[in-house]
């Protein structure tokens, strides 16, 4: 099955290679056509790992060879290999706190621990807690939880969130990845996320799988803990929990301090290595093959249900989510192709597992193939707009680098502006691929979709969208259709094709803007780019 289903995607992928290109030749037949294989039923869900996977990629590979593209992988391939890590609980974790007096205190509920990606068996006694607020280090906004503390050999409890002085929308400094990176540099062993929530509420996941990748920058062990059981642990001191957490959300004098508590914890995880594979295709620059544009998107999806719907369907095709991005990436491939050559070489990055946590990205992030400091920016396309046209572009993170004002004037050329997603509250920033990048210093853009719509407004296009969004958005429903309008879609490509063109042959470097967050990072990789 497997070797005649390969055989007919190289066949397809020469017959829509067989219609001319030209440059910003962006055609609605063959996003359509792409999306239409790369969601259909026999790829069940492109779940990394299984069949779908390897029917992707072969299609994907095929596309680009027939395009004319170089393998842009290690060692001149077109896969890299991704070793994803599953972690399931053999037997529930035991934990105990040990308070200033030397009393044990087995914990029941409130406090949930899992293995980190290192080691799938953690038994650990008496490591000192530290309670470091939110722990969050961020010079350019005049904050520092931790001062010179070192958490070496150290569990550190952090609160969930942000401080509320950085605004009440998500950003990187609320990530999980942050708080760990923080706490690694430091030493420490473990890092326990602190919910203000009593009575167990919000504390799931301790019994279930979760997926990392092998070799994961984490801590022996993380967990989640309830204001309950903190609040037992700041009892047994004869303390009050409630001012310590109101002076570490204040921020200011607080620092990071060593609570004289012990946690004590042993963990037994079975492990499974899930081997997956990025694809990657390149135009070597002409001029500075060395500096490198990226454009991305994830091929997987969930894969198949437990149960069947009403229908008896059980296949989550992804179809919008992403078989439409990555039909946009083969697309913007065959424009550059088409195009004059670029003087930086351009990279079409194809990951996966996006749905099981960016893990695709991350290990990219971690193992680049081409040095993140080289790479001058990071185009993510993570669900093309279904919709008609639009008088805007809509943009994640917006304020966060210069790209988006290259966006805006390209867009201007155009009759349609830059705004941001509408719902920053989401943190959609932080949920797709680019925001790996992002967290390594590479400015990262990542398009949405316009709500306000040349014919009707935000008036027709906002309950357009929201109406696509409750009905496809991860669903079975979500699933190739002959109807599609992609007449935005296409609007955002040639822009995108634009701005990509002028980054890859410029001789300058996108800036981050001095207030993001991820302007530090990339400053400290500053002399590679002089």
């Amino acid at each position: 099955m497997l070797a005649r289903l390969t055989c007919g995607v190289a066949a397809s992928a020469m017959l829509l290679l067989a219609l001319p290109a030209s440059a910003q030749d962006f055609s609605a037949q063959r996003l359509s056509d792409h999306i239409k294989y790369l969601s259909d039923d026999s790829l069940e869900g492109r779940f990394p790992g299984k069949i779908g996977e390897q029917l992707t990629l072969a299609y994907l590979q095929a596309q680009y060879e027939a395009m004319g593209l170089q393998p842009g992988g290690p060692d001149g391939q077109w896969l890299q290999p991704v070793d994803l890590l599953r972690l399931t609980p053999a037997h529930p974790a035991t934990v105990s706190w040990t308070g200033v007096d030397g009393a044990t205190h087995p914990v029941e509920s409130g406090l949930i621990v899992r293995a980190g990606a290192a080691d799938d068996h953690v038994k650990l006694d008496n490591v000192p807690i530290v309670f470091a607020g939110y722990g969050v280090v961020a010079p350019e906004r005049n904050w520092d939880d931790y001062g010179n503390i070192d958490l070496t050999g150290k569990v550190v409890v952090v609160l969930s969130g942000q401080p509320a002085a950085f605004g009440a929308d998500p950003n990187f400094y609320g990530s999980s990845t942050h708080k760990v990176n923080e706490a690694i540099k430091r030493g420490a062993v473990g890092v326990i996320t602190l919910y203000e929530v009593s009575g167990g509420r919000g504390m799931r996941g301790g019994g279930r799988p979760r997926m990392t990748i092998t070799g994961a920058h984490e801590t022996a062990f993380s967990g989640t803990m309830t204001l309950d059981v903190a609040t037992a642990m700041a009892s047994s001191k004869g303390e009050d929990f409630q001012p310590v957490l109101a002076a570490a959300k204040a921020g200011g004098a607080f620092k990071a301090e060593d609570t004289g508590l012990k946690l004590s914890v042993d963990i037994d995880e079975m492990a499974e290595v899930i081997h997956s594979h990025n694809l990657l295709a390149k135009i070597p620059g002409t001029t500075r093959p060395d500096e490198y544009l990226v454009y991305s998107a994830h091929w997987d999806h969930v894969g198949v249900a437990a149960d069947p719907d009403a229908n008896g369907d059980r296949i989550f095709n992804g179809a919008w989510d992403n078989a439409s991005g990555t039909s946009g990436v083969l697309e913007m491939a065959r424009a550059f192709k088409a195009g004059p050559p670029p003087e930086r070489t351009v990279v079409f990055l194809h990951v996966t597992a996006e749905e099981q946590g960016l893990l695709g990205s991350e290990w990219y992030a971690t193992h680049p193939v081409y040095p993140l400091e080289k790479t001058a920016a990071d185009i993510n396309i993570d669900m093309l707009p279904f919709t008609p046209a639009t008088k805007t572009i809509a943009i994640f993170g917006i304020g966060k680098s210069g790209l988006e004002d290259d966006l805006e004037r390209l867009a201007q050329r155009e009759g349609r502006h830059v705004v941001g997603d509408g719902e920053p509250e989401q943190g959609y920033y932080y949920r797709s691929d680019h925001f790996n990048f992002a967290a390594g210093g590479v400015p990262a853009l990542m398009p949405w979709t316009g709500v306000d719509f040349v014919e009707g407004g935000e008036a027709v296009g906002r309950p357009y969208y929201q109406a696509q969004m409750a009905k496809y958005y991860h669903k079975l429903d979500d699933e190739w259709r002959p109807d599609y309008d992609f007449t935005a879609a296409l609007q955002n490509l040639k822009l995108l094709y634009q701005l990509g063109q002028e980054v890859a042959d410029s001789t300058s470097w996108p800036q981050w803007k001095p207030t993001s967050e991820f302007a530090a990072i990339r400053h400290e990789s500053d002399a590679a780019r002089r």
